[in-house]
């Protein structure tokens, strides 16, 4: 109110000085004109001095200076006139003026009849003019004014922040505002702001009386309502049915859980038809409950949408009725009871170990153990089933020495029992008097208690220190070994050597234990031997994951050493490398090979002398063969007796010796591997009786009996007869060549699923062991006190030829009871050759 009295006396002030200044500026401007044409007629007359003119100028001059005397005159009057005006009408702006001032004194009294402060922002400025009691906001030693802008100096947080946004929407929009608060000493205030004549004005003034106790109740009555909506939205939202009723049973409240729970269509159509969630006998132990001013707790089944689950019930009794909830715990009792099922099924797992288990509470009682705590510490199973306390226990196995002994027990049983106070297991080792090891694992459980694991490791202990002792052994022996030992593991890297490793490849015993890896070992093994591609393939061997296989090795280094090198997986994927040297062993070898190959060379110089031989033998042997029997024919003319005899021994001694010469000419071809079969259909019987028919002279001759021991129905079977016949053929002439006079010789022949079988046996003197290996070979002959003689070739052309039909010989003979050989013919000769190929 002062701010709009001082600007209408400023304005009064103005109007009266510009009144003022007005007319002394016209009277001024009319007495310059006046001097301004007398300087100009003066000249004028000083021009024109001709006497023609001058009473008309004198005239003019005269004319003009009465015109500006009446002027100045009229100015005059109305100047006095004007001032006359102005002083009035400033004697009454100042009258009104006094009175604005009076009636401005008046305002600002009744205006701060009360405490109060006004603040007040002109429009555009930011400097706002305060007035009234700061001391009602601020305290005595800090009133600066401008620090009541501050509102966080003297409001709490949310308070000063909404004081701030309602100012900064009054200054820039004009948004009146009206606001209860409460500062930070406890007053209550009232903030109200109005946007007047251009200015932003807020009042802030302390609530007293009844203004104060509405204000309260206005905060409790929105506070109040604030709680309420929060509840009811709640309520709402909650997925449990929440009801209310009144004291009569009406239900007067229900949530849309409730609603869905009793299939209504909404909350209007449950209240209206008084829909009830639970039954009837249910509602009955709720009211039952409720009239002895008693809380109802319960959990029951509860038909919901078809579907019966389980809910925990909670109703109250309130002042004009009763409230409820029902709480959905069907996944609740399904934990509970599968978390029922998990400690049974625990327990019973529990039982089923060997290590004994004993569960001791939050009081320190015995909560459950299992058998072998029961069998390891030979307790009572009636003093355990009375859950005896963690001290009681222990007291009892002292007492039968199966603790350890200890000089001060009960410091350590309180040591001991510092596990119901720990977070972390520990883990000990009790020596027993007894002479038992027992392993105890002490673990605190969440929900309090302890837990205590037993396990007898007397027998692990004693395998430990066997182990320790056999690892002592291998390592002894592994470092006393003449062979180099050298170990990597999975990661390339050397795990284990012995010394002769290092004195084998000339390496540092130091180096070695660095653990270096197979390239840094290849590195420094080079300069003895630097074999790509052997030591690639050790590399591989050592850092294979799979196929792990052991890999032989021959080293042949540049200092002459040859190394035998073997690489051999192990189970826990490490590979061991073995090294010996064998150069003694290889210059050994070396000489043997040499000298076989000289005998081979030789042997093979000595068939191909036999078989030359043979070759230019038959040649003339033919030709005498040729003219004996020309000699014999009587076409020739006749001969002697004497001349005949002589005529039959050159017969019978050239076809004998032409049977050898053909014999050493088939066993050089066999050996050259020129001989070919002529496969076909052999008829057993008839093969039989053709090599039978060979031997018959020798047979009458010697007075030896043949028994042929043949199936009718054997049948034939694919090969060369030809050679079968020869093979039958030497066979009954070794045979009869070793047996006695007035002895047999038998022949046999049976058929099997895949071969035909023919064997012949003699009764002569046998053969010696030390002879049974060399029949087969050339020119091996032994009477062994027979009568027989030979070049010592039909049992190798035997084995040749039944060999080359791909079947077997074999001989079984005994010293005094004569000979068998048995020959193995296959049956099919092209499933054979398939098979072979």
């Amino acid at each position: 109110m002062s701010g709009v009295i001082g600007t209408m006396r400023r304005t009064l002030l103005s109007c009266t000085s510009l009144a003022r200044n007005g007319l002394i500026a016209l009277a001024a401007a009319g007495f310059g004109g006046i001097t301004q044409v007398y300087a100009g007629d003066s000249s004028l007359l000083e021009a024109n001095s001709a006497p023609l003119d001058l009473n008309r100028q004198e005239f003019a001059v005269l004319t003009t200076a009465l015109a500006l005397l009446g002027f100045s005159v009229l100015a005059a009057i109305l100047l006095m006139r004007t001032r006359i005006r102005a002083a009035r009408s400033e004697a009454r702006l100042l009258a009104d003026i006094g009175e604005l001032q009076v009636q401005a004194d008046r305002f600002r009294a009744l205006l701060f009849a009360e405490p109060q402060i006004l603040i007040s922002w002109a429009a555009g400025d930011n400097r706002p003019e305060i007035t009234g009691d700061t001391s009602l906001l601020m305290p005595q030693e800090t009133q600066q004014p401008q620090r009541l802008l501050a509102f966080g100096t003297w409001l709490p947080p949310e308070p000063a922040l909404q004081m701030d946004h309602a100012v900064d929407a009054l200054r820039e929009a004009g948004e009146g505002f009206l606001l209860n608060l409460s500062t930070s000493n406890g007053r209550a205030i009232e903030a109200m702001g109005r946007a007047i004549g251009g200015q932003a004005i807020v009042r802030i003034r302390e609530l007293g009386g009844v203004r104060r106790e509405l204000a309260e109740s206005n905060l409790r009555y929105k506070t109040l309502q604030e709680e309420s909506e929060l509840l009811r939205d709640f309520a709402a939202a909650v997925p449990w049915p929440i009801w209310a009723k009144s004291a009569q049973g009406q239900l007067r409240y229900a949530n849309a859980a409730y609603v869905k729970a009793t299939e209504a269509t909404d909350v209007a159509d449950a209240i209206h038809r008084n829909l009830e969630l639970l039954e009837s006998d249910q509602r009955d132990d709720v009211n039952r409950s409720l009239s002895g001013n008693s809380a109802f707790t319960a959990r029951l089944p509860i038909v919901v949408g078809g579907e019966r689950r389980v809910y925990d019930v909670h109703a109250l009794a309130l002042h004009a009725g009763s409230a409820g909830i029902a709480i959905d715990a069907s996944e609740a009792s399904g934990l509970r009871a599968a978390l029922v099922r998990m400690a049974e099924a625990h327990r019973r797992t529990l039982d089923q170990l060997s290590s004994g288990v004993a569960v001791f509470d939050g009081q320190r009682r015995l909560a459950f153990y299992n058998d072998s705590y029961r069998r390891l510490w030979d307790l009572d199973r009636t003093f355990l089933d009375g859950s005896p306390d963690d001290s009681s226990v222990l007291d009892r196995l002292r007492a039968a020495r199966k603790v350890p002994e200890q000089p001060d027990f009960r410091a350590w049983k309180a040591k001991l029992h510092e596990a119901y106070r720990a977070v972390e297991p520990t883990k000990d080792t009790w020596y027993l008097p007894d002479g038992r090891a027992v392993s105890v694992v002490t673990t605190p459980n969440p929900e309090g208690g302890v837990t205590y694991l037993f396990d007898d490791v007397t027998e692990s202990l004693e395998l430990a220190r066997r182990f320790d002792g056999l690892i002592r052994v291998q390592r002894e022996t592994l470092d006393n070994l003449a062979e180099a030992v050298a170990v990597f593991g999975s990661n390339g890297r050397a795990q284990l050597f012995n010394p002769a490793f290092a004195r084998m490849w000339k390496l540092s015993p130091d180096a070695m234990r660095e653990q270096p890896h197979i390239e840094t070992v290849e590195t420094w093994c080079k300069p003895l031997f630097d074999d790509a591609e052997t030591w690639l393939a050790l590399r591989e061997a050592i850092t294979r994951i799979e196929n792990r296989v052991e890999v032989p090795l021959k080293l042949e280094r540049k200092d002459g050493s040859v190394l035998d090198c073997m690489t051999m997986p192990l189970p826990d994927g490490a590979t061991m490398l073995t090294f010996q040297d064998i150069t003694d062993t290889e210059n050994v070898e070396r000489a043997l090979r040499e000298r076989n190959e000289a005998l081979e060379t030789a042997d093979q110089m000595k068939v191909d002398f036999v078989h030359h031989v043979s070759y230019e033998l038959r040649s003339p042997l033919t030709t005498i063969i040729g003219f004996a029997h020309f000699l014999s024919d009587p076409v020739t003319g006749p001969l002697t007796p004497k001349q005949a005899e002589y005529l039959g021994y050159i017969t019978t001694s050239t076809n004998a010796l032409l049977a050898i010469i053909n014999n050493i000419l088939d066993l050089a071809t066999i050996d050259a591997g020129a001989m070919s079969l002529n496969l076909g259909s052999i008829d057993i019987r008839k093969t039989i009786e053709a090599a039978a028919e060979g031997i018959q002279d020798r047979l009458a001759t010697d007075r030896i009996q043949l028994k042929v021991d043949v199936d009718p129905n054997i049948g034939s079977f694919v090969g060369d007869e030809r050679r079968v016949v020869q093979v039958l053929y030497n066979l009954l002439a070794n045979a009869v060549g070793f047996s006695p006079q007035d002895a047999a010789v038998g022949l046999s022949a049976r058929r099997t699923e895949h071969s035909v079988v023919f064997t012949v046996t003699d009764s002569g003197p046998g053969i010696p062991p030390d002879v049974k290996d060399k029949v087969f070979d050339w020119f091996e002959s032994h009477s062994h006190g027979s009568r027989h003689r030979g070049a010592g070739l039909g049992l190798s052309l035997v084995r040749s030829f039944v060999e080359l039909h791909g079947g077997k010989v074999r001989v079984d003979s005994v010293v005094g009871n004569g000979t068998s050989v048995t020959c193995d013919f296959p049956i099919d000769q092209a499933a054979h050759r398939n098979a072979a190929e």
